[in-house]
């Protein structure tokens, strides 16, 4: 028991490096244009290039696994992650800041498509939902130190300490995994040949990733130009990246709650729809009212409660032998709206003056969110429908 749990947690450090990482630039957005001389639309870009990689390397990135092993490309992944931030130190040169933003995503990619499967090894068949959702947890955690850290080192000791502190906890998880992780002893792999994903499946799948891309979106409006929105307003760069990290603090219980409310109830779909739309109403309100902690908090409380039943509605149209192929569907429309979100969103800030433009992108995405469920649940009836009559 032990073992299982004291492996997650090197897991849960490793993925909290890739969240620290992304958030990087947008808790030192102000310092960060003034030292580049960016615009918010060009930040926004920087934010959203570390995602780029993930719609080329979604699809592979579980065969690259097989091939060499998960903890070795684990390792490797960490190390690009790790040489791309010290990349971004050499220089303030635009294209060496691109450059290792890409690099370091790159290997952000293959830890977070693989680490999933190193979990479920794990725990497949043992808690394996309290263990995902820990695991999920890693990303809201790793955003809100990056939060509260990351502004207070800029303002105190510059950019370049930024990455140096950014570098050290890639080491720190880097160390973990080399150090705690070992693969167990016995891996069950599914029998047979990889099953056939029909055009129904894959439509499904598809709309299943855009929800879930639509939902982070909305999330990441919030932690990547809230802060920036905060400090229009007057505030510090350091209290405004505190209290922005209000939210994911507090999302680090709503999202396993969440889950669990939808397993206990059997109402996902219901609070996939009401938590999205709740989201969506305190994500509009955040940049029109005075009353910025008390907002902060019921976002924290509430916006996690979606993320369970988003992610669980793969598993509705994909059984085991489609499950890698599928999932590898699901995370490149997943990457690929996470590339243009946070760019739109830096571009509609540029264009009306003001961040608070990027949290109204954030709100309409999440409007999104039941439209496509809609179209999702369309979809697996119409799948349903056609398995009913083949069979007949």
């Amino acid at each position: 028991m032990r073992s299982r749990w004291t492996i997650l947690a090197a897991l849960f450090v490793a993925r909290a490096t890739i969240a620290f990482q992304f958030q990087s630039v947008a808790a030192v957005a102000p310092q960060l244009s003034q030292g580049l001389g960016a615009s918010l639309a060009d930040i926004g870009v920087l934010i959203g290039l570390y995602f780029a990689p993930g719609t080329a390397l979604a699809l592979p990135g579980g065969a690259i696994g097989r091939r060499y092993g998960d903890k070795v490309t684990v390792l490797a992944g960490l190390l690009m992650m790790l040489a791309g931030e010290l990349l971004m130190t050499t220089s303030t040169s635009w294209s060496v800041q691109i450059a290792g933003r890409l690099i370091a995503g790159i290997g952000g990619v293959l830890l977070n498509v693989l680490m999933t499967k190193m979990v479920a090894d794990w725990f497949a068949g043992r808690e394996i939902a309290t263990a995902m959702a820990i695991f999920i947890n890693s990303w809201p955690a790793g955003i809100a130190l990056s939060l509260m850290l990351l502004p207070a080192i800029g303002a105190a000791l510059g950019l370049h300490a930024v990455n140096l502190a950014v570098a050290g906890l890639i080491l720190i998880g880097l160390g973990l995994i080399a150090l705690v992780y070992r693969a167990p002893d016995a891996t069950v792999a599914a029998e047979g040949e990889p099953g056939s994903l029909t055009a129904q499946t894959i439509c499904a799948v598809i709309a299943a990733g855009l929800i879930w891309c639509l939902y982070n979106i909305g999330f990441a409006m919030i932690f990547s130009f809230g802060p920036s929105m905060l400090v229009e307003q007057g505030w510090s760069s350091a209290a405004a990246g505190s209290t922005i990290s209000i939210v994911l603090w507090l999302a680090a219980l709503s999202v396993p709650f969440g889950g669990f409310l939808a397993d206990r109830t059997g109402r996902g779909e219901a609070i996939l729809v009401i938590g999205c739309i709740a989201f969506a109403v305190l994500t509009l309100l955040l940049s029109r009212s005075g009353t910025v902690l008390p907002i902060v908090v019921a976002l924290g409380i509430l916006c996690g409660l979606p993320a369970g039943a988003i992610m669980s509605l793969p598993a509705r149209v994909l059984d085991q032998t489609m499950r890698p192929i599928g999932m590898g569907i699901f995370y490149t429309v997943f990457y690929a709206g996470m590339l243009a979100g946070p760019a739109i969103g830096g571009k509609l800030s540029t264009s009306f003056g003001s961040a608070s433009a990027a949290l109204d992108f954030g709100a309409a995405a999440l409007l999104a969110c039941p439209v496509v469920l809609w179209l999702f649940r369309r979809i697996v009836a119409g799948r349903y429908r056609s398995a009913v009559s083949v069979r007949a």
